[in-house]
């Protein structure tokens, strides 16, 4: 276990201390940095002196978007092109009675117009639940029917950006207006549930009803919305039947699919291009609607168009995380054994759409319950389709059990920290599977020890600095490992240099940097001299950058990938009559700094770029995946493109998980009732750290974002028309640095084998999960007033 020192500035959250030379296409190679943190305690002393796996390296692409130097989607420069300017509906239900765009297209520098009267054809695309890439079926300008506020019902496109802009602002349009369904407590709304999410263990009823202590309560999450710095934002360009686009896109694969089938084309004439994604957060998984408009007018016309949505049509353009509720009753014994829950949940989705954020996530697998009874149901509503925020379903299913935990604590007179370790599972009572590794207990103890937990006072509002209330809390958090096969390339050139391919995507994570030290570690070579290259569909195969599984799947297939490289070099040496290798035995060699040696005597040996030559090689190329043997082109294609459950997401035999212990405390102004968190200590087992620098900088990422979650983010709602009232950054708050405190985290973890290839666990994901209840539970510790409704702002508090 390593604690990692926290920043004396207490600002240690944006660091861009590396160092990069600029590699050519989409590639870079990747710079040591300086002010390393300790590695982790799994490193070897290989993977030290190369900066391979374990090493706690800068990351790679750090200096490149500091600089500028990184491009991203819509920044890339195309002779010709055009500007298109999406039109939003403006009620929430109805239809479009007139949309007249005869201005607009006599403005300076409008080439055209297109709305649901132009005819331009977009298809409907198959949904992921359905085999599918699509978050949403709905498909623009087909009809004149209206399901939410903002709906995208048409484009403008001109000269310029400025122009498009002015014209669409000319587009005149009446509705037709029906009674919306806005809320899902609406009277209107039909719930919907949905089975195969029914949990149903022991008798739960039963076991409540004979329970000696029970407690109840609703807790409920708002909609959230990812705003990532980069903007949705595209380009779009045929070339006769070939179509290439320019997306910030954590799924290539996936966005590849969507857009042939709203295009009607084969998946093989189409390209996306996306190497640097400005933060997603779950929001960027697939292509969303504006894309299919940006697709079907640059081949309506014939010219390359870049698409851009505002910030104000980020809100609705696409689907942040939907409003949840769940309650739960939960009973206990007076020994502090959980003996059964009843819980029942639900979240807002679209009309046309099935989204689900399953608020049962960890209800029966956090602790060891024998009984539980939960459904969870969806409500149509009319709103823009939800889609994935960081740690979908997890999130909210943790902030209601974990402040149900703190309540039944404080029923029962057991300690928070005391209540947990009485309910340790010891296995996967859900799945009734063993754990692959299970480090939660060392979290909790680890965590509370480097937090102070042994010098809190129970009783609420017990603890003060003046005017202020002190509060103490925790939570625990739990995210699965989920995997999906992968492929990929090593080229090594006859000039020494190493490049690694991927179509996989970095979206500010560190994709980058750590599949060059997964090179690294078996060829024993410099990390900052390999060159990577990600993000395009005519790499590799990779699946999507989501549900912390990216990282665990292709450092699979680049170590698998390394090693076949590793051998075909070696096989090559001993087989050049002119290598001084010739006819050694293969086992005595090794590949290291740049040669294929003897293991045993450095000084014999030849350089990788002169054994290529002998053998007249101005390259060789290694390819490798983790697919399943005799699995076809096709089989393997359809695979990465689509996000349906299938036994390739499932580590068979065990159950297996991240897990972390979150410890928080806050200040609360007595006369003001304004909380400020103080300081946030987190315990994480996320395996094997690839690079402990960047699994920090993934797990203070998220506990920054559970902050805002727990006390400043919510979607605010027009109740008459349906529109999202705080559709900016001014007004949709999130963390900024002076509310973010001393943040300190600390690894428990060890590698799991059976979990992926290298041994890591999730990191990104899990990171968010259980912020919210801590800082929720340790407001109550300060005020004795129970916020069970997120955010928990100033007037639930006075």
């Amino acid at each position: 276990m390593s604690q990692q020192p926290a920043d004396p500035t207490r600002r240690n959250l944006l660091k861009a201390t590396a160092v990069i030379t600029a590699a050519g296409g989409i590639g870079m190679r990747l710079g040591h940095g300086q002010g390393e943190e300790p590695a982790s305690a799994t490193d070897s002393a290989a993977g030290q002196k190369y900066q391979g796996v374990g090493a706690a390296r800068s990351r790679g692409d750090g200096r490149l978007k500091i600089g500028g130097q990184a491009t991203y989607a819509i920044e890339h420069q195309l002779d010709g092109v055009v500007y298109g300017v999406v039109i939003q509906s403006t009620i929430a239900s109805g239809r479009i009675t007139r949309m007249d765009a005869d201005k607009a297209r006599q403005a300076q520098g409008v080439l055209a117009v297109y709305t649901h009267q132009s005819g331009l054809k977009i298809n409907k695309p198959t949904p992921i639940a359905k085999g599918g890439a699509a978050q949403s079926t709905y498909t623009p300008i087909q009809d004149d029917i209206i399901i939410h506020n903002g709906q995208n019902i048409g484009i403008v496109v001109a000269q310029t950006f400025e122009q498009a802009t002015y014209a669409a602002s000319l587009v005149e349009i009446d509705y037709e207006e029906t009674p919306a369904i806005v809320f899902p407590d609406d009277a209107r709304a039909m719930p919907k549930t949905l089975d195969p999410l029914n949990i149903d263990l022991g008798n739960a009823r039963q076991a409540m009803d004979s329970a000696a202590v029970r407690i109840r309560g609703t807790y409920t999450t708002p909609r959230e919305y990812n705003m990532p710095m980069e903007p949705h934002a595209c380009m779009a360009q045929w070339q006769g039947e070939h179509l290439t686009v320019w997306e910030p896109s954590q799924w290539v694969a996936g966005a590849k699919t969507e857009i042939a089938q709203w295009m009607g084309m084969d998946k093989a004439n189409v390209h996306i291009v996306s190497p640097y994604v400005g933060g997603g957060f779950g929001s960027k998984p697939v292509p969303y609607t504006h894309v299919a408009l940006a697709c079907a007018a640059a081949r309506e016309l014939n010219r390359p168009i870049k698409v851009s949505l505002t910030r104000p049509q980020i809100f609705t353009g696409l689907g942040g995380r939907p409003a949840t509720s769940q309650t739960i009753e939960m009973g206990a014994g007076r020994d502090g054994k959980i003996v059964s829950i009843l819980h029942d949940s639900f979240n807002e989705t679209s009309l046309h759409d099935v989204h689900i954020e399953s608020c049962n996530k960890v209800t029966a697998l956090m602790y060891g319950i024998p009984n539980v009874r939960s459904r969870h149901r969806i409500v149509p509503i009319n709103t823009v389709t939800p889609g994935w925020m960081r740690a979908p379903g997890e999130n909210p299913s943790a902030f209601g059990l974990e402040t149900a935990m703190d309540e039944m604590a404080y029923a029962l007179d057991i300690d928070p920290l005391e209540l947990r370790l009485r309910n340790w599972p010891d296995h996967d009572y859900k799945s009734n599977l063993p754990w692959s590794t299970h480090h939660l207990r060392e979290a909790w103890l680890a965590g509370a020890k480097a937090f102070g937990w042994d010098k809190r006072t129970p009783a609420p509002r017990s603890m003060r600095d003046g005017h202020e209330l002190i509060g103490w809390g925790l939570a625990s958090g739990t995210y699965p490992v989920n995997r999906i096969p992968a492929e990929a390339k090593l080229i090594l050139r006859q000039d020494g240099q190493l490049i690694v391919q991927s179509a996989g995507a970095d979206i500010g994570t560190g994709t980058y940097t750590i599949l060059a030290q997964a090179a690294a570690e078996v060829l024993q070579m410099p990390s900052e001299a390999i060159i990577v290259q990600l993000g395009d569909t005519r790499l590799p195969l990779a699946g999507v950058a989501g549900g912390s599984q990216l990282a665990g799947n292709l450092m699979g297939a680049v170590s698998k990938a390394a090693n076949l490289m590793r051998e075909k070099l070696i096989t090559l040496a001993v087989e050049q009559l002119a290598s001084p290798l010739h006819q050694m035995e293969k086992n005595h060699l090794t590949v290291a700094d740049g040669e294929v040696r003897m293991a045993m005597r450095p000084g014999r040996g030849i350089a990788l770029g002169k054994l290529l030559q002998l053998a007249r090689m101005d390259s060789m190329e290694v390819m490798a995946d983790t697919f399943k043997e005799g699995a076809t082109a096709q089989e393997r294609e359809a695979i990465v493109s689509t996000l349906g459950q299938s036994t390739h997401s499932v580590v068979p035999g065990v159950s297996a998980h991240s897990w972390s212990a979150q410890f928080v405390e806050v200040r609360v102004d007595e006369d003001f009732g304004t909380v400020r968190v103080k300081r946030m200590v987190a315990a994480m087992d996320s395996g094997r750290l690839y690079n402990p620098k960047l699994a920090r900088s993934q797990w203070i990422g998220g506990m920054v974002m559970g902050l805002g979650q727990a006390l400043l983010e919510e979607g605010v709602i027009d109740p008459r028309h349906g529109r999202v009232i705080n559709n900016n950054l001014a007004d949709y708050l999130v963390a900024i640095n002076a509310d973010v405190p001393e943040i300190i985290t600390l690894d428990v973890g060890q590698p799991d084998y059976q979990a992926t290839a290298l041994g890591g666990k999730a990191v990104g994901e899990l990171g968010i999960v259980g912020v919210a209840a801590a800082i929720g539970n340790a407001v109550y510790h300060a005020t004795g007033k129970r916020v069970r409704d997120l955010p928990i702002t100033l007037d639930k508090l006075i």
